[in-house]
């Protein structure tokens, strides 16, 4: 709270100085000052805890020609693609992209946003751990442009872009039984803040009510892509409770997708005859797992450049007081051996 509270005037008023020397301070200009000097505001300002108002000043001073991307998780080849999405458009639109990886972790997320805006970004692309929505707002309030990219919120709040995880999700599921699986159970992780799984999780759920007209909760495995062990216990048990049936799995991602299909192999089973396997992400070894892994190609480099279009419209004006927008691109079921019976 007293970073937000203190002024450049208190600052100033306590090391004994101008505003202006506190600017030039603050600036990197030392050339007309003493380190004796330099030294008593350098202590002031750790002191008081003051913190230029970095988007402000940017704003209103020549662009920086920088945007910021926060990603959740960088490691998930998807995120790869996007920001790969993300770079190139920008690039074209002659910007540069600053990245910060959160790791899920919403204070790792605010002070990496912090930090961008101290470099004075022009706007901001942010995959959401959806725990720091009132600091983006105020943040959105205060004139910084900010697109939210493959995670939405319950109310668009934000630009928003993603794919179109409930109709795809959907989609898959009823193409399951279509084929004559009988039994089909939800692979995810803990959807925590995850809009995507949140969402495709809850199509799993519907689509199962809408076809088989039972509900399909105790279908939902949660498990921890961290501990294989989790993943095995959950195929076990899915499958004992149901031996008599056809059966198929579903990932939520392609990271649970390429474990599950780990522990697959671990325990023996055949695709499609012991165990039809299906998921998001349609990554270049699915073609190369026999038989073939059906699996949702998202736009997933589509949808970073639609992000920073979005974005950089913002930036220039045209879209400057438009209403939010929500763009969900579509997906496409890529259908191979995994699950053709």
């Amino acid at each position: 709270m007293k970073q937000t509270k203190t002024t450049i005037d208190e600052v100033a008023s306590k090391a004994g100085v101008s505003k202006t020397t506190i600017s030039r301070y603050l600036n990197g200009h030392y050339e007309f000052m003493s380190e004796e000097t330099r030294k008593r505001i350098e202590e002031v300002v750790e002191t008081l805890g003051y913190r230029p108002n970095n988007l402000a000043r940017g704003l209103k001073s020549n662009k920086s020609g920088l945007i910021g991307a926060i990603i959740s998780d960088i490691t998930n080849p998807f995120f790869a693609i996007v920001l790969k999405g993300i770079g190139d458009y920008c690039q074209e639109k002659g910007y540069q992209i600053i990245i910060a990886n959160t790791d899920n972790e919403p204070e790792l997320e605010k002070k990496y946003i912090q930090s961008l805006i101290d470099n004075r970004i022009e706007g901001l692309i942010v995959n959401s751990t959806g725990q720091n929505i009132d600091y983006l707002l105020s943040l959105q309030e205060q004139g910084l442009p900010i697109v939210l990219t493959d995670r939405a919120l319950p109310e668009l709040k934000f630009d928003t872009v993603t794919s179109n995880n409930f109709a795809m999700t959907t989609q898959t599921v009823q193409y399951l039984f279509d084929v004559g699986f009988q039994r089909v159970a939800f692979f995810t992780e803990e959807t925590n803040w995850s809009s995507s799984r949140h969402i495709r999780q809850n199509a799993f759920l519907h689509a199962y009510q809408l076809s088989q007209n039972i509900e399909a909760h105790d279908l939902v495995y949660v498990i921890d892509n961290s501990n294989p062990k989790s993943i095995e216990d959950a195929l076990q048990r899915f499958r004992m409770a149901g031996e008599t049936k056809k059966q198929a799995v579903m990932a939520v991602n392609g990271v649970t997708l390429l474990n599950l299909l780990q522990e697959i192999r671990k325990l023996n089973l055949a695709m499609p005859d012991d165990l039809g396997v299906c998921g998001y992400d349609d990554m270049g070894w699915a073609t190369l797992i026999p038989p073939g892994i059906t699996a949702i190609s998202q736009p997933s480099y589509m949808i970073g450049v639609e992000s920073a279009k979005m974005l950089i419209n913002r930036i220039i004006g045209k879209r400057r007081k438009a209403k939010p927008k929500l763009l969900e691109l579509p997906s496409e079921l890529i259908v191979r051996g995994s699950t053709s019976l």
